[in-house]
């Protein structure tokens, strides 16, 4: 017996297939985000050991559409990067930066440049924001999801 597998859409943002076709053969001219695949292991490892504040945020704020509907991913290869948490939707990154973040300041800022010209919004909190005001951290980013919207 031979059974017939489901064909799924190509992803709109990892370019499978018809890189960014949407549905029906709808061409999406930004849709595709350009990305090292030699990180997809490296995302993999991420996503199964995550920090405190990263598991903190992901579970109560983004996991199952729990925010607003918004679909996050965690530990998204984009460019030559892994984000921390990705809406394709909204084009959004959020960064969770630890206490080494102190001390990579320009790297910080060449990595949002360059996510920035991919086109995406990039939000920062710090680990101290997530563990100890996660209210605070969704009211800012609600607030900054309404401005992202709002500017589209």
């Amino acid at each position: 017996m031979i059974v017939e597998a489901e064909v799924q859409a190509p992803s709109l943002d990892k370019g499978r297939d018809g890189e960014g076709l949407g549905r029906a053969g709808e061409q999406l001219t930004s849709a595709y985000l350009p990305y090292n695949k030699a990180l997809t292991a490296r995302a993999r490892e991420n996503r199964n050991n995550p920090t405190m504040p990263e598991s903190r945020i992901w579970n109560l704020v983004l996991r199952h559409r729990q925010f607003a509907t918004y679909k996050f991913l965690r530990q998204k290869p984009l460019g030559n990067y892994v984000v921390d948490f990705y809406c394709s939707e909204l084009r959004l990154v959020i960064e969770i930066d630890g206490d080494s973040h102190a001390e990579t300041v320009d790297y910080d800022a060449q990595r949002t440049a360059v996510l920035q010209s991919l086109g995406l919004e990039v939000i920062r909190y710090t680990n101290d924001d997530v563990m100890s005001n996660i209210e605070g951290v969704y009211e800012d980013l609600w607030s900054r999801i309404q401005t992202v919207v709002a500017g589209r």
